[in-house]
């Protein structure tokens, strides 16, 4: 069974357009080009980030979703034809406001890796600097860039003091990193992958995933800064976690794979938490999303059921003097 969502609505594109032009208008007498000042210092960060990948990643949220269901009938309903996000990301393509992005996603990044909370005033002191009035539109897209990128959600714990702590996003254990301090999380991709099976009907083909991976920059072949060697990590790494399963499609000739949700996947998250995201990266309501939507449902009433069972149903005691536990996966700390 396939389930398939775009996320831009193709009626009436004449209309679409125009009201696209006018936004963007509107939005460039809000925020004027920023004046030429001097070269920012150099912030420290615990990866390289390229420009295109930040600069890219409010556009990205949205054709991810449309790429990963392209040529579908099937469409969110109601919505915008033109995210917001988009626009603005047309406004952050100013070279100096790019540059701020990009300063403060490695700003971001270096304190996640260092477990420290972050707050307003040290992001304006350090890295936003004289672009204080463009302070909200580079924070919002730095934010957008860490969760689609990196995984990580960035989240206030003080009202008062605008203060931010970092949440990886939908409570996976693993994240790809060698240690707690060294290199980059990783759970920014293995969403991507298990959204993108799950949106295409729970199985997606090695093709699929490997064409929304390229829009956000990432080729089989091709070295990532984030992750080395994408493929390996893609079709072994995420397999030896348990978190995809990476099979042989039945009858397939020429022979090509497909993957799956892993043991490890479906005992960490949902289909329902994985849908939940995408709609919040995408500025939907799930519930826009129908046919996946009631299967996210569906699987939710399974796993109350299954659990309901469990209690009823205590499991028999193992009394073969062993005192062998059950297996678990392994969980790097």
């Amino acid at each position: 069974m396939e389930m398939h969502v775009t996320m831009s609505q193709r009626q009436k594109p004449e209309q679409g357009l125009e009201a696209q032009e006018e936004k963007e208008d509107q939005l460039r007498e809000e925020v004027p080009v920023a004046k030429e000042v001097g070269t920012p210092e150099e912030i420290p960060a615990a990866a390289e980030v390229s420009q295109e990948t930040c600069s890219a990643s409010a556009p990205i949220q949205a054709n991810v979703l449309s790429k990963a269901n392209e040529g579908s009938g099937a469409q969110a309903e109601g919505g915008q034809s033109t995210p917001n996000a988009f626009i603005y990301s047309k406004i952050l393509l100013k070279p100096k406001l790019r540059k701020k992005v990009l300063e403060l996603v490695k700003f971001l990044s270096f304190k996640y890796t260092t477990k420290e909370p972050v707050t307003e005033a040290e992001i304006l002191k350090n890295v936003v600097k004289e672009y204080k009035h463009y302070y909200a539109l580079i924070f919002k897209h730095a934010c957008e860039c860490m969760e689609v990128v990196f995984g990580i959600e960035v989240r206030e714990v003080d009202a008062f003091n605008h203060s931010y702590e970092f949440l990886k996003i939908l409570d996976l254990t693993y994240d790809g990193r060698l240690s707690d301090d060294e290199g980059i999380p990783k759970t920014g991709l293995l969403v991507l992958v298990l959204g993108v099976i799950f949106m295409e009907g729970n199985r997606a083909s090695e093709k699929k995933v490997w064409e929304v991976l390229n829009v956000v920059d990432m080729y089989p072949d091709q070295p990532d800064f984030i992750c080395g060697n994408p493929r390996k990590f893609i079709t072994e790494d995420l397999v030896a976690e348990k978190y995809l399963e990476y099979q042989v499609v039945p009858d397939s000739d020429p022979v090509c794979y497909e993957f799956l949700w892993g043991p490890r996947a479906h005992a960490e998250t949902t289909k329902m938490k994985v849908l939940q995201f995408f709609s919040k990266v995408a500025g939907r309501s799930p519930t826009s999303f129908t046919a996946l939507y009631k299967d996210a449902l569906k699987d939710e009433e399974e796993r109350a059921l299954a659990m309901l069972a469990s209690i009823a149903i205590p499991p028999t005691p193992d009394n073969s003097g062993s005192g062998d536990k059950p297996g678990s996966f392994s969980h790097p700390e």
